[in-house]
């Protein structure tokens, strides 16, 4: 395993970190299953966990809460907050009155006194960056957090948040959680630049693309993966997107095949190849699942690999970018870019 140094932080992580969105209903993981995860996480010299108030409506910070007990100061403890938790108006964004109070709704779930990284999930534009920023400085000067963090900001909210803190002499974001893998790369146009500007850490999610490159999705097999059965959208192949990313995916198989790495070896050591990733998210469901991604903790893949990845699927773009989560609410709202 890799150790790299998060962000201007100081504090040193694993190139591989483990996401813990599948633990519980989400991935309908038990308790036992998802604390055998964790240890194997640990043994195989994984040292950051990142979960998020949401996952099964905080069924998942409960579970990885449970998983470390006993060993909390071995771990970077990571969660996140700010998409909706109910239908309360008011229990979702990153607003003083409900980062105040859902970061002690986490503490209490996860069983600790402090987190090490708190992110706020998502941009809530009806907030204001000086009081988001205000709040997060507060929590990290009452010592319930070590650091804060963004997950999924547009590159110009990246840079609009740094100016305000900046400005109104704040604690600034220190890291950044984009989605990044190489069928999806849109990101490395926009965010990555950004990020190494401005000193931040990068943890990726999705490196396997939602199990697109985990070798289980195949041309002429059956599509059975429980990301699938979650959202089968996504795996339509009657959808140009899906049928472009299948195409890659064969190709891909190929270059991988050739290097004599797996399909996860390949995506994972793409991702974390770049350099302003700090360490790429992985998602295990099973201990099966995470040995097959531990597997790439030291891959490294050759100029020529990376060459020919960059063939199938050029720098910058996204095979699927009606799917990405970052895009400015102007293009998605025709009333917001109406006069």
């Amino acid at each position: 395993m890799q150790y790299r140094t998060l962000g201007r932080t100081g504090v040193q992580v694993s190139s591989l970190a483990l996401g813990a969105m599948n633990f519980g209903r989400i991935g309908r993981t038990t308790q036992d299953e998802a604390t055998a995860v964790v240890d194997a996480a640990l043994e195989g010299g994984i040292n950051l966990i990142d979960t998020a108030d949401m996952y099964g409506g905080g069924e998942s910070e409960e579970m990885v809460g449970k998983a470390i007990a006993g060993r909390r100061d071995d771990i970077v403890l990571a969660t996140k907050a700010g998409l909706p938790m109910g239908d309360d108006p008011n229990r979702r964004g990153s607003s003083r009155r409900w980062l105040v109070t859902e970061l002690d709704n986490s503490l209490r779930r996860l069983g600790v006194d402090h987190v090490d990284l708190y992110q706020i999930h998502r941009w809530d534009p009806e907030t204001s960056d000086e009081e988001t920023l205000s709040v997060l400085t507060d929590l990290q000067r009452a010592g319930k957090i070590r650091y804060f963090g963004s997950s999924t900001f547009p590159a110009h909210r990246v840079v609009q948040a740094q100016w305000a803190a900046r400005e109104h002499r704040l604690g600034r974001y220190v890291t950044e959680q984009p989605s990044y893998s190489i069928l999806q790369r849109g990101v490395e146009a926009h965010v990555l630049p950004v990020t190494e500007e401005y000193g931040l850490g990068v943890l990726v999610w999705s490196p396997l693309a939602s199990g697109w490159l985990s070798g289980a999705v195949r041309a002429g097999r059956e599509i059975t993966t429980s990301r699938s059965a979650a959202m089968p959208q996504r795996f339509d192949l009657s959808v140009p997107s899906n049928r472009a990313r299948l195409d890659a995916v064969e190709r891909l198989a190929v270059v991988a095949d050739e290097a004599g790495l797996t399909l996860i070896q390949l995506a994972l050591g793409f991702v974390t190849a770049h350099p302003a990733v700090t360490s790429a998210l992985v998602g295990p469901r099973t201990t099966d699942h995470l040995h097959a991604q531990l597997a790439a903790a030291d891959t490294v893949l050759s100029a020529d690999v990376l060459d020919a990845i960059d063939a199938i699927v050029a720098p910058g773009t996204d095979l699927a970018a009606h799917e990405k989560f970052d895009t400015p609410p102007a293009l998605l709202d025709p009333a917001l870019r109406r006069r």
